[in-house]
């Protein structure tokens, strides 16, 4: 199985790193989670692999600093999710899963050479 890139195809961030990827000849496959959304279960897995929720949304994003004061202190995981779901772009990016399930959020060159070991 394929690792899979979750992001969105504008994201510069995103288009970095598949150019990483296709340049290494790392096989993925790329999902846009606003054209996909990720269920909500999805979200919870990837929050508590990352070591919670601040791990896994972007708070320096203009879509987090537009947000309502009162919509950027949810204090369940269904508002988390429920957010999420209704603002996909404050999710880090990108977002790669491995086969075996584990994430990791982000890119660097560096760090994608040690996760595909390359």
């Amino acid at each position: 199985m394929n690792p899979v890139l979750y992001g969105l195809p504008n994201c510069d961030t995103c288009r970095k790193a598949r150019n990483w990827l296709a340049r290494f000849g790392v096989a993925h496959d790329f999902v846009d989670y606003r054209a996909n959304p990720v269920p909500a279960p999805t979200l919870k897995d990837w929050a508590r692999q990352l070591g919670g929720w601040d791990k896994l949304v972007n708070k320096s994003s203009t879509t987090w600093r537009n947000l309502l004061p009162q919509r950027k202190n949810p204090g369940s995981d269904p508002e988390w999710t429920l957010l999420l779901k209704e603002y996909p772009a404050l999710i880090r990016r990108p977002v790669v899963m491995q086969a075996d399930g584990t994430i990791t959020v982000g890119f660097t060159d560096n760090g994608f050479k040690k996760l595909f070991a390359r």
